[in-house]
């Protein structure tokens, strides 16, 4: 599932801790939030890699989320 779909189901905790913390390793509730919203499954590309402190999301989605921090239409680019 895209992040465009996912982003508005996310609870608001998990929504605000990815704006606070964007860029950051991904806490396991965090991750926990993104699948339920995300119904188990996201697209790959919004995942960038796996670090010793958790999963992180790609450049693209920290830039997504970036964007919607901005209130900036991130599907434009």
């Amino acid at each position: 599932m895209d992040i465009q779909a996912w982003w508005p189901l996310l609870d608001a905790e998990t929504r605000d801790w990815l704006i606070e913390h964007n860029g950051e390793p991904l806490p396991p509730k965090v991750v926990a939030g993104i699948m339920a919203a995300a119904g188990g499954t996201t697209d790959s590309r919004w995942w960038a890699s796996e670090s010793a402190d958790g999963p992180e999301l790609s450049d693209d989605a920290v830039d997504w989320i970036e964007g919607v921090t901005n209130d900036e239409d991130p599907t434009a680019s």
